[in-house]
């Protein structure tokens, strides 16, 4: 295996010179003999945006550190996918595109420097002519590996992989301050055959989201077949979720053996009117969750986003369904441990015309916060904020709850609105704060529907 240390290509460690057209001369050294190593020995280099090529693997040795330039005029302007649409932005920090068998790997670190780039999107969005760069984003690449590197401070989201065919993200440690805007971890978008596993996440926005579009997106392409696991998952507005960009389908995922603290909600799965699209035969297992505001959120009224206020969205009127209706079902929980909850123990919500169905949850353990701070479950027009409520059910089908427990909770354990065979087994209350029956059952019809504006 032939190594190429940028050193060699007059790169400066920690130096105020750009290490960019040293590392890109070393990658185009390895890619003319077909491939290799670049390496990146200790110490810290300064470079703006990098560009791979097929068969090589950047590699950052302990106490390296690729610290990105602040500077847009060290990113290049190229098209790519943002947000579910394809457009003009400034080029990931480390960038490829149709390329095949690439890999970031190493004990070291890539620093996005994100704190100008957050600044500007807050108080000086004028400054931005385009969307800020990811850290690492590849879009329609073949065999990706990302592993053991340390990545922070990133511009906007952490790891992009678009369109991407057999993607392996192994100990990664992602770390981006909790106020930061839009940092998420980890979004596999129109993805395939994707592993993520023993990743530490501490992050501002969703630790992981699985993204698959929007209906502004011209190819609808599936986020399928993905794995997550043995991760642990800090701060963000979610721990993994699913959607809203889903208008591709999100399908076939398994999510086990994960650690939620402080995640806002855990597992998360929005939509709305308009996107289209399907997620569906999605299993959770053995997770443990603590101080979180909502466990489990299904929601097809979500109003984030473009167009998201408009009443063709927050509607609750069934409108008839078509190509432009999302669809939640066949989605499975299981050895799930949530503490310290917040809002509510899990907030299900399907449109009118169109339920979330064929959901079940099977040894589930919930423990309402003594001191719970009250808390919107997920973003839904006309929804109050809410404290130690159980399960709240609306516009659900064929719903499961199998030895379920929900402690410390105000009210039913669980509230049916709109809610057709569900099915409600072995489940116990504990230590309620004001008992009632365990389960409150209610028909809703448009005309006094409280969610409806």
């Amino acid at each position: 295996m032939q190594v190429y240390n940028i050193v060699d290509f007059g790169a400066f460690k920690d130096s105020e010179a750009l290490a960019t057209d040293a590392i890109s001369r070393a990658i185009e050294a390895a890619s003319e003999v077909g491939g290799g190593t670049v390496y990146v020995p200790s110490g810290t280099y300064l470079t703006g945006a990098i560009s791979l090529k097929s068969n090589i693997e950047l590699n950052l040795s302990p106490g390296a550190i690729l610290s990105f330039s602040t500077n847009p005029a060290d990113y290049p302007v190229v098209e790519c996918r943002w947000e579910g649409v394809n457009r003009l932005v400034y080029a990931p920090c480390i960038y490829g595109k149709d390329l095949v068998n690439i890999s970031i790997t190493g004990s070291g670190t890539l620093n996005g420097n994100g704190g100008p780039w957050w600044d500007k999107f807050r108080n000086h969005p004028e400054e931005l002519q385009y969307p800020r760069p990811t850290l690492i984003g590849l879009e329609g690449c073949q065999r990706v590996t990302l592993k053991d590197v340390t990545l922070v401070n990133s511009p906007s989201w952490t790891v992009n992989p678009i369109a991407c065919y057999n993607v392996t993200i192994d100990n990664l440690s992602i770390l981006n301050p909790a106020d930061s805007p839009n940092t998420d971890g980890i979004n596999p978008e129109s993805c395939s055959n994707v592993h993520i596993s023993n990743c530490n996440i501490d992050v501002g926005d969703d630790c992981i989201a699985i993204k698959a579009g929007t209906e502004d997106t011209k190819e609808r392409i599936p986020c399928e077949n993905i794995t997550i696991t043995n991760c642990t998952m800090v701060h963000g507005h979610g721990g993994v979720v699913l959607g809203s960009e889903m208008s591709g389908d999100i399908r076939n995922v398994t999510i086990s053996n994960c650690v939620f603290k402080q995640t806002d909600r855990g597992i998360r799965m929005k939509s709305r009117r308009g996107r289209g699209g399907t997620i569906e035969d999605i299993r959770i297992s053995n997770i443990v969750m603590e101080d979180v505001i909502c466990p489990f959120t299904l929601n097809l009224y979500y109003f984030c986003g473009p167009r998201g206020k408009e009443k063709y969205v927050w509607d609750k009127n069934p409108y008839p369904i078509t190509d432009e209706t999302p669809c939640f079902r066949r989605i499975h929980f299981a050895n799930i441990t949530a503490r310290n909850v917040h809002a509510a123990a899990g907030f299900l919500y399907g449109l009118a015309e169109q339920y979330v169905s064929e959901i079940t949850f099977t040894n589930i353990d919930i423990s309402m916060a003594k001191n719970a701070v009250p808390g919107h479950p997920d973003m839904l027009t006309g929804i109050e904020k809410m404290h130690n409520r159980g399960f709240y059910l609306g516009n659900v089908r064929d719903i499961q709850f199998s030895h379920v427990t929900i402690e410390n909770h105000e009210g039913p354990a669980f509230y049916i609105e709109n809610g057709e065979e569900v099915e409600i087994m072995n489940c116990r209350s504990k230590n309620t704060i004001k008992p009632e029956k365990l389960v409150e059952q209610v028909t809703m019809t448009p005309s006094n529907n409280s969610l409806s504006e």
